[in-house]
């Protein structure tokens, strides 16, 4: 069998608080074959993120010049903020890893599926909305205003989840993160990315 070449792209996708980042950590930590793709973005630094570790934090004018430059995969506006995915990520990926994983909004996420038609997009719902809303809170960095516009993004957002190949609730992190890992490697083994291009047919006597 041919050794794969190209990554598979798994887009991780969920409202603001939905817990992708936190699960695509504990899926880096205990796949070392697998890689984040580290996005830019012209939003605040966080309490506890560091550069080029959670982000590449650029100013508005330095992204809008990537734009320009093409040197994006995807982009999208969130807030008021730029995201976006730096194209030389997934090229430098090519021949080195067995997956890497992009976590992204359902704008971010369906770009990368126009573009990358054979990538992988989960969308990662909470058990409600309560509980989504509750972890919000608990998170500490937004006011209450901001999480109001957040639980309403959200709400939109959710509505686009069936254009994703597959839809995860994130009741137990624990689960969620097993039920990922069997998703992946399901994919690994799809006919088309093992590079296989004859069936050997045993012949009849």
């Amino acid at each position: 069998m041919r050794k794969q070449s190209k990554p598979i792209l798994v887009v991780l996708s969920s409202p603001s608080g939905g817990g992708k980042t936190v699960i695509a950590k504990l899926l880096l930590r205990q796949h070392p074959a697998f890689r984040r793709s580290i996005s830019f973005t012209t939003r605040e630094k966080r309490k506890g993120e560091r550069e080029g570790v959670d982000y590449c934090f650029v100013s508005r004018k330095d992204f809008e010049k990537k734009i320009k430059e093409h040197k994006l995969a995807e982009w999208a506006l969130v807030f008021g903020n730029y995201y976006g995915t730096p194209k030389k990520n997934i090229k430098k990926a090519e021949g080195k890893i067995e997956v890497l994983l992009l976590v992204l909004d359902v704008q971010g996420g369906l770009a990368v599926k126009h573009k990358y038609p054979d990538s992988v997009l989960i969308f990662i719902l909470p058990p409600s909305v309560e509980e989504l809303e509750k972890r919000l809170s608990r998170r500490g960095t937004d006011k209450p205003e901001v999480i109001r516009k957040r639980l309403e993004a959200a709400l939109k957002e959710i509505t686009f989840c069936r254009k994703y190949d597959y839809i995860v609730v994130n009741r137990k992190l624990e689960d969620t993160v097993k039920l990922l890992e069997e998703i992946i490697t399901a994919e690994k083994h799809r006919a088309e990315r093992t590079g296989l291009k004859v069936c050997l047919v045993k012949k009849l006597k």
